[in-house]
């Protein structure tokens, strides 16, 4: 196999690739996303990797007669963070990957 430029600049370029993703990386974890529920009673936060870094509860969705439906509200605020925060993870890399000319294929876990 023939590598344009040789063997030594397809590794500076798998090298230059490896470092803007994993400045990307770093970009996204310092990105954040806000999703709340229950009229904006809950509200959670995610960083573009996915983690969960804030939940604020309001007080008067905080009734010990209505655990049940404080953990739904929590689920449900947590479950649109986090498909927020892998859309924006998606959009991110498909940038860079635009950036580098290569396809953007999805699902590569990024």
């Amino acid at each position: 196999m023939q590598f344009p430029g040789g063997m030594k600049e397809a590794l500076k370029q798998v090298k230059r690739m490896q470092e803007l993703m994993e400045q990307k990386q770093q970009e996204l974890a310092n990105l954040r996303v806000e999703a709340t529920s229950g009229g904006g009673m809950v509200k959670v936060v995610a960083n573009g990797r996915e983690e969960i870094v804030d939940i604020e509860l309001a007080r008067e969705v905080v009734n010990p007669d209505e655990i049940e439906m404080l953990e739904d509200l929590i689920l449900a605020a947590i479950k649109e963070a986090q498909a927020k925060s892998k859309e924006l993870a998606q959009r991110e890399m498909a940038g860079l990957m635009s950036q580098l000319g290569l396809p953007n294929i999805p699902g590569l876990g990024f």
